[in-house]
């Protein structure tokens, strides 16, 4: 089954993202469906101009009617967790500020390195059986 996650800052995104995936592909399973995680890795410079960031992907085999589940956060505690809807196609995104101006302040609402987990619901593929 092949799942994919990406993260971005836009539009810079070459210097603000960390690479590495990681997945667990059985948190909770039933019968039918099961719900797997991914982990990325975030990185938001001090310097950053940009005023969003963005997470997306494909869920492939995805069971319909379950979010996308978005949690970051920073040094093990919870900064900002969001749910996304899965479109028809599979995908999904989520855009979220990380940088905020009023008037001449600057507020860098993300900013430091940050662990990004994704929760996805699939169907569960049945195993072949060997006669």
């Amino acid at each position: 089954m092949a799942v994919g996650i990406f993260l971005l800052l836009i539009p810079g995104f070459s210097q603000s993202v960390s690479q590495g995936v990681q997945w667990d592909p059985k948190l909770i399973a039933d019968d039918q469906v099961e719900l797997q995680k991914s982990i990325v890795y975030m990185h938001i410079p001090a310097d950053n101009k940009l005023p969003f960031g963005s997470v997306w992907g494909q869920v492939i085999n995805g069971a319909p009617g379950y979010p996308v589940i978005i949690q970051i956060y920073q040094n093990g505690k919870p900064v900002h967790f969001a749910q996304v809807d899965v479109k028809n196609d599979g995908s999904y995104d989520y855009y979220f500020r990380i940088r905020d101006v009023e008037g001449d302040k600057v507020i860098n609402v993300f900013q430091g390195d940050y662990t990004v987990n994704v929760f996805k619901t699939v169907y569960v593929t049945p195993t072949a059986s060997v006669t």
